[in-house]
């Protein structure tokens, strides 16, 4: 026993120079996301993909420090000074502007790249989307302000539907996005109700209270607590039969009615070429904000079969992809 414990302190020995080396040259990234790990698993790949294309290669040249707030947004401040107060390379901000907000709260030296659906100027995050200026760079989605359009297509889905909003109101966002859609139904001569919910409790109880209100169509709010619930939403609403619209199109390929909005895996892909421009030498303030190059509409006719939905052949036309 003595024999192998003095063979691995010889191991040790040698191999902790190189090993300490090795350590030494790896950038640390710190992930701050206002969700959880279980909500972005499908992103982070693309995320690392746009790294890779940067030239950086997880557990090679780089090594991911994560920091999930899980939905408490006021957990956002204390993990950005845990992070800032680690020294890291850099900081990845995602899941809306209060990670965003919280990075830039604790540190003007460590650069920020941004992946968030609210408009960042705003926010107060960057002076300019062309030129950001200070430590923070990234990616917008402008999710929030296609809801009028998510309106759209909540109306034309059941003409006559009563819309529902599904808010939450521990985002400050959430106050304009439901003032924008407010304004929309206005136009169109339709009348909207918000519903609000914060925790999973809440947003089981607001689904199953619209399974007995027929010829209703539920909007989900853009934010990352529902977005990380993106298994969980669309087999709730199956399960309650209320036709659900989304913002985004990974709820529709796991069981989601229909979504609209960015895609969201290839704002994280180039938020990881950014990522990796940053650790290479380039200064965050001087890279513009990113905006989507495109918004897809995604409609799942195994989803609308079991509502017992005929889907308009209009909205038919307009869709970038159908899921049979």
């Amino acid at each position: 026993m003595r024999r192998r414990e003095v063979l691995i302190g010889v191991m040790a020995t040698v191999m902790s120079p190189s090993v300490r080396a090795q350590t030494a040259t790896r950038k640390r990234i710190a992930f701050l996301s206002s969700g959880s790990a279980e909500g972005w698993a499908p992103l982070l790949p693309a995320f690392k993909m746009g790294l890779r294309e940067a030239g950086y290669v997880e557990g090679d040249n780089f090594v991911l420090e994560y920091s999930w707030a899980g939905g408490n947004y006021d957990r956002l401040p204390e993990l950005a000074a845990e992070v800032a107060q680690k020294k890291v390379d850099l900081i990845v901000a995602a899941g809306g502007g209060l990670a965003g907000r919280a990075a830039k709260n604790a540190t003007s030296t460590i650069p920020i790249v941004l992946i968030v659906g609210d408009d960042p100027v705003r926010f107060g995050l960057v002076r300019d989307l062309a030129r950001p200026g200070e430590n923070v760079t990234g990616v917008t989605l402008f999710i929030d302000v296609l809801t009028p359009k998510r309106l759209e297509v909540a109306s034309e889905l059941i003409p006559n539907a009563a819309l529902v909003l599904l808010a939450n109101p521990q985002n400050p966002n959430a106050a304009s996005e439901a003032a924008r859609a407010q304004e929309a139904a206005q136009r169109r001569g339709r009348e909207l109700r918000i519903l609000q919910a914060s925790t999973l409790a809440e947003v089981e109880a607001a689904v199953a209270g619209l399974s007995t209100q027929r010829g209703t169509v539920l909007m989900i709010g853009t934010d990352p607590f529902f977005f990380a619930l993106n298994n969980i939403l669309p087999r709730l609403a199956s399960r309650h039969g209320v036709p659900t619209v989304y913002f985004q199109r990974q709820f529709a390929l796991v069981g989601g009615l229909i979504s609209y909005g960015a895609t969201l895996t290839e704002e994280h892909r180039l938020a990881g070429v950014y990522a990796g421009r940053i650790l290479s030498g380039e200064k965050a303030g001087d890279l513009p904000i990113l905006q989507p190059s495109r918004f897809e509409l995604v409609i799942n006719l195994n989803t609308a079969k079991a509502l017992g939905i005929t889907i308009p052949p209009t909205l038919l036309a307009r869709a970038d992809e159908v899921i049979e």
